[in-house]
């Protein structure tokens, strides 16, 4: 009784998780492209070396997460995003005193065990198997807070960085990652995982997601969701030196890079406010058009900095509605068993595609001659998955018609 008493409240997790992927996503992923072009001037690596060990970390975390999913599906989310904590501490440490290249890769390899653990995937599922009714609004809370990471942390990286170094910046990185975000996935998930209607049946769970993955449907959501991915990261990843190559300086656009987080705060404020009002096909459109024309948006505003601000707040209105859809993907067509084992299954491509984003962006600039042609091209990839993920939300038969075989399997 005593422990009973002692849990953690839905909101206390909540609070935690909203901490904690503010924290982790800005140090772990949105530091990186503010740092990137002084750590190729500091150490003379190439910048395809240097961006192709944080493709590198994206690949891990890709290929970690549909065993991460699992897991949680069983044990649920404390030790798993805990573990993934301590892991990105070690990491952070390992980047910043990496005495050459091959240290720096394997840092980054660290890294991407840890951003399996800790970054969105693993929160959604705690938040999937926790909040069931409710889960749309901790979902929303959830990625409107962590949707700052980079108006926060790209600056604060700068400024880091300057005064710093990148080594220093890192180390300080490190420092920040384990002071709020060990100790608060240890002491605030402490919640009994729900045991689930088919949790005694595996077999029957194994089956039932094996269909889903074989349906057309699922195949149009995860071709859609891995090309409107690599556009959306590719840019993203890319957009420092797009500003770079428009002339500002590396402080003008770390803002510029910080501001797409308002937008996206933004976008998932009227997505949450007036998203039921809509169809998962128009909401599909609607924002994956707001992706593909804020990508060319970029590829064709030379300037004012005000213009490119806004384009890049477009762009975070974008991307930070995609990740709501993307969170609900799986429930929305198919409702919530086998939640883990499906969204790593349908995640894995688009994050192999995310993975390759900073590695790609760089060559794309290179073989087209210049990141604003490179934009332009990525604003194309973006409409064709658009295309697929409109098809994927209009294909196939209602998602209780889609569950109903597994309720008797």
């Amino acid at each position: 009784m005593a422990e009973q008493a002692t849990r953690p409240t839905l909101g206390a997790v909540l609070a935690a998780l909203c901490a904690t992927e503010i924290v982790s996503w800005g140090l772990l992923y949105y530091a990186f492209p503010v740092l990137a072009p002084r750590i190729s001037a500091d150490t003379g690596w190439p910048p395809a070396a240097v961006t192709a060990a944080f493709s590198a970390a994206l690949v891990v975390s890709a290929l970690a997460g549909v065993l991460v999913g699992r897991v949680i599906d069983r044990r649920g989310p404390r030790l798993v995003m805990t573990t993934g904590s301590v892991l990105g501490v070690a990491a952070l440490v390992v980047v910043a005193t990496a005495p050459g290249l091959p240290v720096f890769v394997a840092g980054w390899v660290l890294a991407g065990a840890a951003m399996a653990g800790v970054l969105y995937p693993p929160a959604f599922a705690a938040i999937t198997g926790w909040f069931d009714a409710r889960r749309l609004g901790a979902l929303a809370t959830l990625t409107l807070v962590a949707g700052l990471a980079s108006t926060v942390f790209a600056p604060l990286t700068a400024a880091a960085g300057k005064h710093l170094g990148w080594h220093g910046a890192y180390l300080w990185a490190a420092a920040v990652l384990a002071v709020l975000t060990v100790p608060v996935h240890w002491f605030l998930l402490r919640r009994p995982w729900p045991a689930r209607q088919h949790a005694a049946e595996p077999a029957a769970d194994r089956a039932y997601a094996a269909r889903v993955v074989r349906s057309g449907r699922f195949r149009l959501l995860a071709a859609g969701l891995t090309m409107a991915s690599l556009a959306m990261y590719t840019s993203l990843l890319a957009l420092v030196p797009l500003m770079l190559e428009r002339g500002l300086g590396t402080g003008t656009a770390a803002w510029v890079l910080g501001l797409g987080g308002v937008g996206q705060v933004a976008g998932r404020l009227v997505y949450t406010a007036l998203g039921d009002r809509f169809s998962l096909t128009a909401r599909t459109a609607a924002v994956f058009a707001v992706v593909a024309g804020s990508t060319l948006a970029l590829a064709v505003v030379p300037g004012p900095v005000g213009l490119l601000i806004a384009a890049s707040m477009a762009a975070g209105v974008g991307r930070g509605v995609a990740t709501l859809l993307q969170a609900t993907a799986i429930t929305d067509r198919w409702g919530p068993r086998a939640y883990g084992r499906l969204s790593g299954v349908v995640g894995l491509p688009a994050l192999l595609a995310a993975a390759i984003a900073p590695f790609a962006g760089t060559v794309l600039a290179h073989a087209v001659g210049g990141y604003a042609s490179a934009f332009a091209v990525l604003a194309a990839l973006a409409g064709v998955g658009a295309a697929l993920m409109v098809a994927s939300a209009r294909t196939g038969s209602p998602r209780q018609a889609e569950a109903a075989p597994s309720r008797a399997a």
